[in-house]
């Protein structure tokens, strides 16, 4: 075992008797050390249960025979950061928890580790740094949340947003509106939609990191505690047998991962997380790639805010596994990978059944015969751009009409908010991307105004920053190169037409190629006055294109 070198003979009785200051006997000191990772906080509705979701991952690493050991990493709410400066504090936090979770496992020389994330950035951090360590891994999420109930229909995080823009338009009263925010999320957990959160805790399961329900057994559902004890079960399994994490997240398991949220309807989010993820394996995966699987992938579910089911409903209908069953029909996955059960994909999948094709579509008749998100390329975006197709009204796949253009995600959403907006218009949000926001904010408080306002099927939105998974409607996110460092977003102008096309992969400025590469040699990027970590992590982040992450070079 790791641990053995800092645990056994004379030379580490020192380091015993630390142990033994943390109450530890000399049975538990000579067991395996298992570290948990506890996302647990008090400000985070998906996180204010990991606590029992830690207690009982500890009881099953205990029954299998490992030392349980906590420690803690740290979650932003993407919800309570929205719309306001909180928001460029996001994104930069996947690289803080990969990094401090790093720094932990290192320096106590843990032999394996349990993860307990729940949320956007969560998820991916402790991903990214499972594939740094390679150590024996497993993830257990806090799960998602129930959905919301108002007039006889579900409701859910997306929903609230667009019942502020219904109150800004003067469709609803204060009355209203305050019933929306007393019911629209009603338990704890991840918020209940195929928002990013739900989207990477389902992609442990594809990956193979998650055991099967990680990603939609409800978070006030006991069964979770089971499944948490089951994970703390295997992760000593794993470390019997040898089974590490880089072992299980190869190339063709984040290809399955890939091809399983092509399916899903994932949040655009994970075409940062993902290829961020591989980087840390060694693998490139790029957008290219995307298109590449989307274009051979069904999209079998529409959940909210595509649709109108929720994560409850997924799992009533059997979860992760029964879509991966579906996309298996059709040889769309490597079944040979390893996981975290110490079973091979395709044994998991055996005997797996479909028990609501209507929440799961059979593949033999999807929601559509390709994957929910779309890259784009053009003049505007040559490194490439993010939509979620799925969620985009079939009026707006195709939209051409003039530009309205902002500095920032504030001055966009006061004019929104100011009724200025006009049917037809393409909105530009630039210096929001990773370098120039810093922190590539997610515009969930616009696009959701726009829904609520009833311009959904008129008004396109275009931005070098990206979306909430709650986001739905013509708006395209990740424009790469960013305005900040020298994209083309940065020389659009008011009025100039922008053409998307969503089938044909398409997004472009159309003026004149000779005005075009003018404006391209005289253009100057805008910068910002930063200081403390923005200043550091604007210093060192990539490209949207290639998830974002951070360039040790420059470091």
């Amino acid at each position: 075992m790791k641990s053995d070198a800092i645990k056994l003979g004379p030379e580490n009785a020192s380091h015993r008797l630390l142990y033994h200051a943390l109450g530890w006997t000399d049975e538990e000191i000579h067991r395996p050390l298992v570290g948990i990772v506890s996302s647990y906080n008090e400000i985070v509705p998906g996180h204010m249960n990991i606590d029992k979701i830690v207690e009982a991952v500890k009881m099953g690493v205990a029954m299998a025979g490992g030392m349980p050991v906590v420690f803690p990493a740290i979650a932003v709410c993407d919800g309570i950061a929205m719309g306001h400066v909180g928001m460029k504090y996001s994104l930069v936090t996947r690289d803080l928890i990969a990094d401090s979770t790093e720094a932990m496992a290192m320096a106590h020389g843990f032999d394996a580790l349990v993860m307990v994330p729940n949320c956007d950035k969560n998820v991916p951090g402790l991903l990214m740094a499972a594939a740094r360590l390679d150590l024996p891994s497993t993830f257990v999420s806090g799960g998602p949340m129930l959905a919301g109930h108002i007039d006889g229909h579900k409701t859910s995080l997306s929903s609230m947003f667009e019942a502020v823009g219904a109150y800004t338009a003067g469709k609803i009263d204060e009355e209203r509106l305050h019933e929306w925010e007393c019911k629209a999320c009603p338990t704890c957990g991840s918020c209940s939609g195929m928002y990013t959160a739900n989207s990477m805790n389902c992609l442990t399961e594809a990956i193979g990191m998650g055991l099967r329900g990680n990603g939609t057994i409800p978070a006030v559902y006991s069964r979770r505690l089971e499944l948490a004890k089951h994970a703390g079960m295997a992760v000593m399994d794993m470390l019997e047998k040898g089974i590490t994490a880089r072992q299980i997240m190869t190339k063709d398991a984040l290809m399955n991962a890939m091809t399983v949220d092509m399916a899903l309807g994932c949040s655009t989010n994970t075409m940062l997380h993902l290829p961020a993820i591989a980087h840390e394996c060694g693998v490139d995966l790029n957008l290219d790639i995307a298109n590449q699987i989307s274009e051979r992938t069904p999209n079998l579910c529409h959940l909210a805010p595509a649709g109108p089911t929720y994560m409850e409903d997924l799992d009533e209908a059997g979860g992760v596994y029964v879509v991966m069953a579906e996309l298996e029909k059709r040889g769309l996955l490597n079944t040979d990978c390893m996981t975290v059960t110490g079973h091979t994909v395709g044994e998991n999948l055996a005997g797996v059944v479909n028990e609501n094709p209507e929440v799961i579509r059979p593949v033999e008749h999807p929601f559509s015969e390709t994957g929910g998100i779309a890259v784009l390329h053009g003049n505007l975006a040559p490194e490439g751009s993010v939509v979620k197709r799925s969620a985009v009204a079939p009026e707006m796949l195709v939209h051409e009409g003039p530009a309205r253009v902002f500095e920032c995600e504030e001055d966009a959403q006061t004019a929104i908010n100011s009724g200025s907006i006009n049917p037809g218009d393409v909105i530009v949000i630039r210096y929001e991307g990773p370098k120039g926001g810093p922190g590539m904010r997610e515009m969930l408080t616009p696009t959701s105004a726009i829904q609520g306002m009833g311009l959904g099927g008129s008004v396109a939105l275009i931005t070098d920053g990206r979306f909430s998974g709650a986001t739905r409607g013509a708006c395209v996110g990740h424009i790469s190169p960013e305005a900040a460092s020298g994209g083309a977003i940065g020389i659009v102008e008011e009025g100039d037409v922008i053409s998307i096309d969503i089938p044909a992969n398409t997004i472009e400025l159309k003026i004149p190629q000779e005005e075009f590469d003018a404006r391209m040699a005289a253009f100057v990027p805008k910068t910002k006055q930063l200081t403390g970590y923005l200043r550091r992590y604007a210093k060192l982040v990539g490209s949207g294109a290639t998830g974002a992450v951070l360039d040790e070079e420059k470091a």
